[in-house]
This record gives C-alpha cells, structure tokens and sequence, in this order.
C-alpha cells in the first residue's frame, strides 16, 4: 500500500499541474472564441465547411483585430479617431474616470518600460515582527508625497491576498520600512498562491525524483522479503 501510495502522488504531481494548464488555456480560447465569434460572419467561420468546430479560431480573429487595430491607430488617421474617441469619452463624467484609470494601467503594465511590480519586497505588516510580501510599484505624485505626514520618501505597494493574489490591500510605505528581496514577480505569485507551500528555491523534479526514490527503496526492501518466503 505504501509504494502504491507514493506511485499514486508521483502521478498526481506528474498529472495535476498539466491537467490544470490544459483546462486554464482550453477555458481562455473558449471564452475569446464566444466572445469574438458572433461577430464574424457565418461564411467565415471554419464549422461552417466542416463538420466540427476549431478551438482557437475567434482567438485568432482576436490576435489579427488588435494587431490591425494598433496599425491603425498608429498613423495618422487613427490618431485622430483616437483622439476623436477620447475626447469623447472624456466628457462623460464616470466613464471619462474609469477609462482614463484603465487607460494609465495599461499604458503602465504594457509599455515595456514602467517599473511597476517589477520588485518584490517586505513589509512589517499586520503587526510588528510579521513581515508580508508585497510588490513595488511607483512612488505617490506631488499631491499624495505632499499630505503624507513625515519628510521620509515614499513607496506605493501592493499586498497580494493568499490564495487569489489578484486581490489585497494597496497602501503607500516609507521606503526606508521596506526590505528589497531577490525574487521575481512569478516566484511571488506562487509562494503567495500556494500559502508558503512552494518555496522559490523548490523543484518539482526533486520532489518527482524523491518519491520515486522512495517507491523503489521500499520495492527493493520488500523483494529479499518475497524471496524468502519462497
């Protein structure tokens, strides 16, 4: 029972993040496809000549809208539209807030450029002696620095919440209260996601490696054993 035991995990660790890879990937091209494909004509649709469906397609349509999209608003005439459209938007008094926050954000995360979340600190947070991890983002403007209380330089952070770390809290800390630590945004994400169950210094191969060990010292251990008996 033990070494069918540690067959069983070694096939779990083995299965399990591939199965879930599959299942994320196949529900995000299924959910651009149902999104994209009821707007592209019926003669267009590949189901339409075929006896079965083509996963992917809407997302393919997706990829060639918006880089045809970026071409256009790149020249001359799809400035002005854009312009036209911001303009536009801008007079509308929620919608003008809400697109120009997610237009910073996304300017900000695909610009190439930017330093947000690009570091990974600690924060003595909730309480003195528990220290959180959390990702560096830019400091406060003029208007923010001038109503912190303190001449100490500031930093804008953000505190992901275990298990979902699309959710936390986002505060602005004194840069001398933070501790810069070697670890990427991804390393973060998944000692966050995993509640300190995977360690950025942990492999998954190790731990294959192990277990296999272990099923095939037992196996060894359990055959003099058979033989003997015999």
């Amino acid at each position: 029972m033990a070494r069918l035991r540690n067959y069983f995990l070694t096939g779990l660790i083995v299965a399990g993040p591939i199965a879930i890879t599959f299942y994320l990937t196949w529900w995000f091209v299924t959910w651009v496809d149902g999104i994209v494909r009821p707007f592209v004509p019926l003669d267009y649709r590949p189901e339409t000549y075929l006896p079965f469906g083509i996963p992917g397609s809407g997302l393919v349509v997706a990829v060639f809208a918006l880089t045809f999209l970026g071409f256009l608003a790149a020249n001359l005439i799809g400035r002005t539209l854009v312009d036209f459209g911001e303009r536009l938007l801008g007079r509308m008094p929620v919608v003008r807030a809400i697109y120009r926050g997610l237009k910073q954000v996304f300017e900000t995360l695909f610009s190439g450029n930017g330093s947000s979340f690009r570091k990974v600190g600690l924060v003595e947070f909730p309480s003195p002696g528990m220290w959180s991890i959390v990702l560096i983002s830019q400091p406060p403007g003029p208007e923010i620095s001038a109503g912190l209380p303190g001449g100490d330089e500031h930093v804008s952070v953000f505190l992901p919440c275990s298990p979902n770390p699309t959710t936390g809290f986002f505060f602005y800390v004194p840069k001398s209260k933070i501790i810069e630590i070697e670890m990427s945004t991804d390393q973060a994400a998944t000692l966050i996601m995993s509640a300190g169950v995977v360690q950025p210094d942990s492999d998954a191969q190790k731990k294959i490696a192990a277990l296999a060990a272990t099923a095939q010292a037992a196996s060894a251990a359990r055959r003099p054993a058979t033989e003997n008996a015999g």
